[in-house]
């Protein structure tokens, strides 16, 4: 019952993985321009009369010397012309470039940290976790865009207490997890899994997501009592943000450098609880098409309003708040519309009082997550083929 109760408490923080998600210079003189010409003034020699007298010799007169040329103007380098920097009041349009059939793919990989006291007793859990989607652009009309995304690739690496849990999609001979089958059915059943987004561009926002029911049938593979936790778990809320091609990060309106927006959404995951997230984000730089967007995170957990009957936990009370730490950041080419890069890092700490098998329990959990996501017009699970 303890090895249960400690596997299952962990497992419950599973869930938090899902909250996080120069001025041109002025034109110089024209570096061509030759120097005057000189020239030499026209040497006449002086008439020299012979005296009445015996005539001398006549000598001819030593000639005016003729000045040399002006050197000529060295042919100078024009300087090198910067591309003018962003100017405060200049507004940059950070949004979505799409092209109907030309399909783009984002990955999505994080990290969890986990430390947990249970009953005097330290647990740990580690997760890296990694999500490849394909997206493609179906239909336009107006502002608003059909999605198609397909889950292409998943990998995992769960480490419980030392117990590690191993799986990748990629490795065609993967057997799964040693020691649970309905785990690595419920990994492979991940790839594949498609959704059709109804995407507002113009507001970056996903106003429709179908194909809930079919991707909860697929992972429950016949299980009614895992039906039926997934259907709690996975809202309609969590869908449409575990859809949402721009995780959230771009803002509905151009913004100007230096300014800021916020932006808030809670993700309700029935009997595990919601996660209040906010981010402040801050357009810091930008290098020609580069543009540099700072992200700070905070989020709240809320306590579940159901019973949970559905889990073999119930939480009771607790509170769980993420403590400052290293702002994110994003880097996005406003040339393709897309983000090149976008790392958030979290840190949580709080207590839970859980009820397990009819005992109360307290715990004590730490959390460190770091999220990295990033954009491409070429898919990333391909391998080059060798020469």
């Amino acid at each position: 019952m303890p090895r249960l109760r400690s596997v299952i408490v962990a497992l419950l923080f599973a869930g938090l993985t899902a909250a996080v998600v120069a001025q041109a210079p002025p034109t110089p003189a024209d570096p061509k321009a030759k120097a005057p010409e000189v020239k030499a003034p026209d040497a006449k020699a002086p008439e020299v009369k012979a005296p009445e007298a015996k005539a001398p010799e006549a000598k001819a007169p030593t000639p005016a010397p003729v000045p040399e040329p002006a050197p000529k103007a060295p042919d100078a380098k024009p300087p090198e012309v910067k591309a003018p920097e962003a100017k405060a009041d200049d507004k940059i349009a950070l949004t979505l470039k799409l092209e109907k059939g030309k399909a783009f793919y984002e990955k999505m990989s994080t990290v969890v940290i986990q430390k947990l006291k249970v009953q005097g007793q330290d647990l740990s859990q580690n997760q890296e976790q990694t999500f490849v989607f394909e997206w493609m652009p179906e239909k336009q009309e107006g502002d608003k865009w059909t999605l198609k995304m397909k889950i292409i690739q998943v990998k995992m690496k769960i480490d419980i207490s030392n117990n590690t849990i191993e799986y990748d999609s990629a490795n065609k001979n993967a057997t799964g997890p040693v020691g649970a089958p309905g785990l690595t059915d419920f990994f492979k059943n991940l790839v594949d899994s498609e959704f059709t987004v109804l995407f507002n561009a113009k507001e970056n926002k996903v106003e429709k997501v179908d194909g809930r029911d079919a991707f909860i049938k697929r992972l429950s593979s016949g299980n009614t009592q895992l039906e039926g936790l997934l259907r709690k778990i996975l809202t309609e809320e969590a869908e449409r943000q575990m859809t949402d091609p721009t995780f959230g990060l771009l803002p509905a309106e151009p913004k100007a450098m230096g300014a800021t927006w916020d932006s808030k959404s809670t993700l309700n995951l029935g009997p595990i609880g919601s996660y209040e997230v906010a981010n402040k984000s801050t357009v810091k730089s930008k290098e020609k098409d580069d543009v540099n967007v700072e992200i700070v995170p905070t989020l709240t957990y809320k306590l579940p309003s159901d019973a949970g009957e559905a889990l073999l936990f119930k939480i009771k009370s607790g509170e769980i708040k993420s403590e400052t730490t290293t702002p994110g950041s994003m880097r996005y080419d406003a040339k393709a519309g897309r983000i090149i890069e976008a790392k958030i890092p979290v840190k949580l700490q709080g207590t839970l009082d859980v009820t397990i098998g009819g005992t109360d329990t307290k715990i004590e959990l730490r959390q460190e997550q770091t999220t990295t996501v990033s954009m491409s017009d070429t898919n990333p699970t391909l391998t080059p083929e060798k020469k």
